[in-house]
């Protein structure tokens, strides 16, 4: 019987160290963090695991110039709890905290939550990043100082990457200082409205912070002092028109809307959930397509977005592993990166991990051949692509 071999390093050297007798070793290697990702994408196929839980330290923090240096396996829960003292956080949405998130497990698997639409996705908080490559060389991009510089940018090549290229070992992020108050803008609509309304918010110089549509309501957060939010609040009312609720940042009902697009994103056992990726402007048209293929295959479908960041997730509920294959097939031919992030028992065996290659993959192939050119780094993550 065939045993998996663990690596649990603590520091730097260990994981450098790790990753030579690896490489000695011949082994496949997956990269693991707080497992809340675990299934996004291909199953890897590895003969050892490298943990990278115990890489949870503090390195240094700076809060005048709002800047911080971790390891890569510190839980965000745990670096939002320091930043508080000095009422600074990482711009990345709680619901990624409350989940487990590690640092390094949020770059390497580019997510994100409905502050995106301000804040951007997790790379772009980070301004400098520590990996150790396949063959233990350790690279550096970035640094302390939040400036544009020359040369290659790991923090982003390793964006997304699903512990393919190398290991995150050290991460440096910028922060942002946490807002003395906040609301929520909660509006009953259908999708094409929630585009319409949202638009007119945003070029409304209300500036939200986050503007989603979940579960047939339009969400925008609000975020600064009392008096400007109390103001843009006003504003936003007039806007919305009738059956819109304003929810102080302390109301139940606010918090219960934000927590249903996380437990959305997130799923539950027997769940299908997909990411996916199009123009700000065709999601009505992708929510017309969710409910139109969910009726026709009898599943059950919700789905939440960022429409002004193009981002969207929609779960699968009910039905076997075959009906929702034909729903993930579906909506792949509207957006073929989609990446399935949790798999119904059996949906494996009916479809590829990732649909039709992108125009760049020629590219990814290449880049991927430069950083672990014997494919030792999470094979089968991205298959069929590479």
């Amino acid at each position: 019987m065939s045993t998996v071999t663990t690596y649990r390093p603590s520091t730097l050297a260990d994981l450098r160290d790790a990753m030579a007798e690896s490489a000695r070793a011949g082994e496949r290697l997956a990269v693991a963090g707080a497992g809340t990702a675990v299934e996004w994408g291909g199953a890897p196929e590895h003969d050892a695991v490298l943990d990278t839980t115990a890489m949870s330290g503090l390195i240094s923090y700076n809060p005048t110039d709002m800047t911080v240096a971790v390891q890569a396996g510190m839980p965000l829960r745990s670096l939002q709890e320091t930043l508080a003292g000095n009422a600074q956080w990482v711009a990345l949405d709680p619901a990624l905290a409350a989940a487990g998130a590690t640092v390094g497990g949020l770059v390497a698997t580019a997510d994100a939550g409905p502050v995106r639409h301000t804040f951007g996705a997790s790379r772009d908080s980070v301004i400098g990043v520590t990996v150790v490559l396949a063959d233990a060389t350790v690279a550096r991009s970035g640094g302390h100082v939040i400036k544009n510089v020359a040369g290659y940018d790991l923090a982003k090549l390793f964006h997304g990457s699903l512990g393919t290229l190398g290991v995150l070992a050290e991460v440096v992020l910028r922060l942002h200082p946490r807002p003395s108050a906040t609301a929520t803008l909660a509006v009953p609509c259908h999708a094409a409205a929630a585009f319409d309304l949202g638009g007119r918010l945003i070029h409304g110089s209300l500036e939200p912070v986050a503007v989603e549509w979940c579960g047939r309501v339009l969400l925008a957060r609000f975020d600064g002092t009392a008096g400007g939010v109390e103001d843009r609040g006003r504003r936003a009312m007039a806007l919305a028109g009738d059956g819109a609720e304003w929810l102080p940042g302390d109301d139940e009902r606010a918090a219960a809307h934000w927590a249903a697009v996380a437990d959305l994103v997130r799923g539950a056992e027997g769940d299908t959930v997909v990411r996916l990726g199009t123009a700000p402007d065709r999601t009505p048209s992708l929510a017309a397509l969710v409910a139109r293929e969910a009726a026709a295959h009898d599943v059950d479908a919700a789905m939440t977005s960022s429409p002004f960041a193009g981002a969207h997730t929609v779960r699968l509920r009910g039905g076997t592993a075959s009906q929702h294959a034909a729903v993930v097939t579906a909506l792949r031919a509207a957006a073929p990166a989609a990446t399935v992030c949790r798999w119904t028992p059996g949906l494996r065996d009916q479809l590829p991990a990732w649909g039709e290659p992108p125009p760049a993959v020629a590219v990814l192939r290449a880049v991927k051949r430069a950083f672990d050119p014997n494919d030792r780094l999470g094979k089968g993550r991205f298959a069929p692509w590479f």
